[in-house]
């Protein structure tokens, strides 16, 4: 399973956020994780840091909204969500394991797993996501608490984002790749 199809859970919870109610967005959103992740077992694949980190948040914030019963705005529900990821994101770098790790393993053989190149190509998409979430949680967070922002200013520099991160998560390794090919790369002699 792609990386990108990852990220399922959090277009649920969008669409259905906005063509119903927080509540309904985020229970769409687990049950797209809950898919996922059952899914992923049954195939006998690797469970995904993004798909049970989402699968928890979640849980964790549908169990809240049922439970305290909390008046999400769009802003405040997406700020919660987006923190929730980056938070996935910032702890996957710190552990070392950056999340990309995982899905670029299934498509790059084994003898380069533990290559130099191949590990900072990881951390550097894994930072651009999370250069990415970190925009789109000081966007939620600006149209929340700054009313001169409207919301379309919010789902505007989101948008921007995400194609930013998907895109580099996709141009990225073959830049690095040509690079390399051509020697760009290539260590100096001593």
């Amino acid at each position: 399973m792609g990386m990108l199809t990852g990220f399922a859970p959090f277009i649920a919870f969008f669409v259905a956020m906005r063509m119903a109610s927080p509540l309904a967005g985020l229970g769409a959103a687990c049950a797209v994780s809950l898919f996922m992740c059952l899914r992923m077992r049954r195939r006998g694949e690797s469970l995904k840091v993004l798909e049970v980190g989402s699968l928890a948040l979640f849980a964790v914030l549908l169990l809240y909204t049922v439970v305290a019963a909390p008046q999400w705005t769009v802003a405040t529900v997406r700020l919660a969500v987006d923190g929730g990821l980056l938070a996935i994101v910032v702890i996957s770098l710190a552990i070392g394991r950056p999340f990309t790790l995982q899905y670029a393993r299934e498509r790059v053989p084994r003898e380069y797993w533990n290559a130099p190149r191949f590990l900072a190509v990881n951390r550097h998409i894994t930072l651009a996501w999370a250069a990415a979430l970190a925009v789109m949680v000081a966007a939620d967070a600006a149209a929340e608490y700054v009313s001169a922002i409207p919301l379309w200013v919010d789902i505007a520099a989101t948008a921007a984002a995400f194609a930013g991160a998907v895109i580099f998560t996709v141009r990225y390794p073959a830049a690095v790749r040509r690079a390399a090919a051509s020697g760009a790369l290539r260590q100096p002699q001593a």
